[in-house]
């Protein structure tokens, strides 16, 4: 769909996030990469992925655009961080079975207040627009993570040391 350099991005084995994680075995294990100023990823949802008839649910399509915001700011930004808010538009039914491709982008950062903005989008392989979402994420410092991130902070440290350089 586009002829610009893939640099894949690592990512953690054996964490079970629908989205990303290896060890989920119904989960999407979403594989993420870096073209320009962009982090994409591709996917062909299936049956088990619908809503209504062959259209994929609207949930899933929230989960695609989210997961590719959020990687999108690990690589960009590199910092933890928490969706705030999101807001999905959906286009055109997202159809099971046919090659997608989620592309997002930083939209804009306010350092003041910690907040990160990002954009995304959905487009079939005819690059077709289906949906499109954005979203605020907010950045934490890692000393102020709450004990329920305790556990994760290491792993997180690591992947984004892990991360290729921008």
């Amino acid at each position: 769909m586009n002829n610009e350099e893939k640099i894949m991005i690592p990512k953690p084995e054996g964490y079970n996030c629908f989205a990303c994680g290896t060890a989920n075995p119904i989960g999407l294990n979403l594989q993420f990469y870096c073209s320009g100023d962009s982090i994409s990823t591709e996917i062909i949802l299936g049956r088990y992925h619908v809503g209504w008839s062959n259209i994929s649910h609207g949930g899933i399509i929230s989960t695609l655009l989210d997961e590719v915001m959020s990687w999108t700011i690990l690589y960009f930004k590199r910092v933890f961080f928490v969706t705030r808010k999101m807001e999905v538009k959906y286009i055109k039914p997202v159809f099971v079975g046919i090659p997608l491709k989620i592309k997002g982008q930083l939209a804009d950062s306010d350092k003041s207040t910690n907040k990160i903005k990002a954009k995304a989008e959905i487009r079939d392989d005819h690059g077709n627009l289906l949906a499109r979402g954005t979203g605020e994420f907010v950045a934490i410092n890692r000393e102020d993570l709450t004990p329920v991130f305790d556990g994760s902070k290491k792993e997180i440290s690591l992947m984004i040391k892990k991360l290729p350089p921008l």
